[in-house]
């Protein structure tokens, strides 16, 4: 649930979204692990750079090359990271929808929002660059391990990345359109679907073959959908509800909060 005001910034007159103080204690807990995890990454990604390819000073062991074992542990260790950036990047996406930033800071919200991007890089890119400078490893070693920290650090930058991004002025947008419409704040979605319904009776909602959820347009936000669907004009026929004359001009406000 979310509340909205009809105070106006400085510089513009959308509305501002306010979390509720559930959802804004759930993205600060969801962001606290996040920085946890990727706190944990970034000693793992020391812990193998300055122990696991330690230089081998053993006569025995320089003359064999990087010991296997340790190739091995250097391995596991890419994955590990790998998997601590993806899950504190999922975690930290969460925490945005459920208490997003505000468009009219960009540098702001673009670092908020872009955050798991960065930090997959920084869990990376030194480990594999320390990776092709091992004097120790042989070509074999290197590459496989190399194309390893390649590969995974690709997916983590990728999955770091919020291709659609929610601002609070989508968010409360979104609310106030839906307020006029329904005539209160109610959506409903399905699990496996990206947009927001405006009844029950809608043909998506109607055929689903998953979970069907209901709910403020907020709770959609927070479980990562992208906002109401575009298709209105349907949508309204389908619910029974009266088409507004400016329906046009709605789904117009609605694009320009999306950045369409």
């Amino acid at each position: 649930m979310a509340k909205v005001s009809t105070k106006t910034a400085a510089k513009a007159d959308t509305p501002i979204f306010t979390p509720t103080p559930e959802a804004k204690a759930q993205a600060t807990r969801s962001r606290i692990i996040a920085l946890a995890l990727w706190a944990v990454a970034i000693v793992l990604e020391l812990v193998a750079i300055f122990w696991v390819m330690r230089p081998s000073f053993d006569e025995l062991a320089a003359s064999q090359g990087f010991p296997q074992w340790r190739w091995y542990t250097l391995l596991g260790f890419i994955v590990v990271i790998g998997v601590l950036a993806i899950a504190g990047s999922m975690l930290w996406k969460k925490a945005n929808h459920l208490d997003p930033a505000s468009n009219r800071q960009p540098v702001k919200f673009f670092i908020q929002n872009q955050l798991g991007a960065f930090i997959a890089l920084l869990a990376f890119l030194p480990l594999i660059v320390m990776i092709f400078l091992n004097k120790d490893m042989d070509a074999k070693q290197k590459n496989i391990a190399g194309a390893a920290g390649i590969i995974v650090a690709v997916a983590a930058t990728v999955l770091g990345i919020d291709f659609k991004p929610l601002s609070q002025e989508q968010a409360a947008v979104e609310s106030q359109v839906v307020t006029h419409l329904v005539g209160q704040d109610l959506v409903w979605w399905t699990a496996g679907g990206k947009v927001v319904h405006l009844c029950q009776d809608a043909s998506d909602i109607r055929n689903a073959t998953t979970t069907v959820e209901s709910g403020p347009i907020a709770d959609a936000f927070g479980k990562g959908k992208e906002g109401i669907t575009l298709l209105l004009d349907r949508e309204l026929n389908q619910c029974g509800l009266p088409v507004p004359g400016n329906l046009a001009e709605i789904e117009q406000w609605v694009r320009t909060a999306r950045g369409l």
